[in-house]
């Protein structure tokens, strides 16, 4: 197809059908998503020469890719509940304020370090939620807890929620995640540090971060580097949660220093809002206090299956046996483009990512039942709640997989990359990448969606600039794990948790004055690499 302004744009129209239905009239992901897979469809057969044939080939492609990233969420979401059902969650997050009296302390220890935590866990909205009515218990303003819980776990989304992002990223592009993981981690461990430095700010004030930049660089340092030694070494589903499990060792050790111990007279709620007058509830659902170690066991046992079955040769080989996979034909459209023969996403049954979560969850129900942790009705509620949270997501997620790999497929991806190589230019391309991650996010909601809908047009624009496309692929999902957290979506459930409920629009103007800054300076970063061929 010929690179004209008509052809470009009606190749953008699929992408600009999900914008307008999100931003402009506030559609649903699975709405829009579906709508956008519909225009997708009919541009592809009208306008791009696709068959009927390449479509449902496409269609069945993008079936592998939808279960590969869903097999993930469904199971992060049933361990959440899990955990959560017991109280377990409630009690790491009302311990850790305990630890110290100083607010700023506080600040990094539920809304950077705790939220990650729980982003590497499960995801998905839940951080915020979990976190925002904490704060706001200990005095913070509604509108500064949620800022804080959303910026503060944004380095975290990629290799948050088992990889579910990271998966969708390889899956979209076609990359090997061992090439994908080291400059992916070095980008969002950089970012960490800003997100640190913006919640103490935001907390406390100018005065607040000064005397917590220690505090902050030792904990990004530590943060950063587990993560990317976690991804590097090929375990990118446990990077922000082993990441993050030090980062809480490393805090509480930080706590018992004199100068993060007690309270200072710098701290006040900077002028965000004023204190809150919601009350957090502090007893763990039937008032029964829980023990640390025991709500502390879900996490252990994830921890212990997943580097066992990744790093144990005779147990990565006997879960691994198994494998869905199936092999696809060349498709080729009426006007020549071509999709080569090849092999589908492999999902292996036992030793998926999904699996293993699967695994520790009926573990974990085991431990928390023993210790008396349940109510009546538990499972029911947890199955009702696992539901209800991954139904909506996953209509949205399969609708956008097929766009994706529908406009693939029909040349429409290609025809998007070389408009915007030949505007955009080698030189500026690099600080570009990361902000159309973080657009692709704030509109579907979602760093796995961004990457679904962009990544192949990002790898495919870098390849025709000459630029490394792992590094530009990398801002892509950095970009996009940064920007999710300013989705409207998102901002929505933290602002239902804390009373602020239809005052979202306020809650958003904050949040992209200060969320956009991490984005920046991932866009400093990708341009000074690419400058230097790294």
């Amino acid at each position: 197809m010929p690179l004209t302004l008509l052809n470009w744009l009606l190749a953008f129209s699929p992408v600009f059908t999900i914008l307008v239905l999100m931003l402009a009239l506030r559609w649903g992901g699975s709405k829009a998503g579906a709508a956008g897979w519909f225009v997708a469809a009919i541009v592809a057969v009208l306008r791009f020469g696709a068959t009927p044939r390449l479509i449902a080939y496409a269609q069945v492609k993008s079936i592998l890719l939808t279960l590969d990233v869903l097999y993930i969420i469904w199971m992060a979401l049933l361990l959440f509940h899990v955990a959560d059902e017991a109280g377990a969650v409630r009690v790491i997050g009302d311990r850790l304020p305990g630890l110290t009296a100083d607010r700023m302390m506080q600040a990094l220890l539920l809304s950077w370090v705790f939220v990650s935590f729980l982003q590497g866990m499960g995801g998905f909205g839940v951080p915020v939620a979990v976190v925002a009515p904490l704060l706001v218990g200990l005095g913070f303003g509604p509108v500064q807890a949620v800022v804080m819980a959303s910026v503060g776990h944004g380095w975290a989304v990629t290799f948050g929620s088992l990889a579910t992002s990271f998966v969708a990223l390889m899956a979209a592009t076609g990359l090997p995640g061992e090439a994908l993981a080291p400059p992916t981690a070095l980008l969002l461990g950089v970012a960490s540090f800003f997100s640190g430095a913006i919640v103490a700010y935001a907390g406390t004030g100018w005065r607040g971060l000064l005397r917590g930049l220690p505090a902050i660089l030792i904990l990004a340092v530590a943060m950063g580097a587990v993560q990317y030694f976690l991804a590097s070494s090929g375990l990118w589903t446990l990077g922000a949660t082993g990441a993050s499990l030090v980062g809480l060792l490393i805090a509480v050790g930080l706590t018992r220093l004199p100068i993060y111990r007690n309270a200072h007279t710098d701290e006040h709620v900077n002028g965000m809002d004023n204190p809150a007058a919601l009350t957090a509830e502090k007893a763990p659902y039937d008032g029964r206090r829980r023990s640390l170690r025991i709500a502390l066991a879900a996490y252990a046992v994830l921890i212990v299956l997943a580097f066992s079955i990744n790093l144990v040769p005779a147990l990565d080989d006997l879960f691994n046996r198994v494998e869905l996979t199936l092999h696809f034909p060349q498709l080729e459209t009426a006007f020549g483009w071509m999709t080569p023969a090849e092999v589908g996403r492999k999902i292996s049954l036992f030793g998926h990512p999904g699996a293993i979560l699967l695994y520790t969850s009926l573990i974990s129900y085991g431990i928390y039942a023993w210790a008396g942790y349940y109510r009546p009705g538990a499972l029911r509620r947890i199955a009702a709640n696992v539901t209800k949270g991954a139904v909506t997501s996953s209509l949205g997620i399969a609708a956008m997989v097929g766009m994706a790999v529908i406009m693939s497929h029909a040349g429409m991806t290609n025809l998007l990359a070389r408009g915007l190589s030949e505007s955009v230019g080698q030189v500026a391309y690099p600080l570009v990448a990361p902000f159309i991650g973080a657009l692709g996010a704030f509109m579907t909601g979602s760093n796995t969606n961004s990457n679904v809908v962009f990544g192949a047009l990002q790898l495919q624009t870098a390849q025709l600039l000459g630029l490394n496309a792992t590094l530009i692929v990398a801002a892509q999902t950095a970009g996009g794990a940064l920007g999710s957290v300013l989705a409207p979506a998102k901002v929505i459930v933290g602002c239902t948790t804390v009373g602020l409920a239809g005052q979202e629009g306020r809650v958003i103007g904050k949040m992209l004055l200060y969320g956009l800054i991490p984005v920046a300076v991932v866009a400093a970063l990708v341009w000074v690499l690419a400058a230097l061929h790294w």
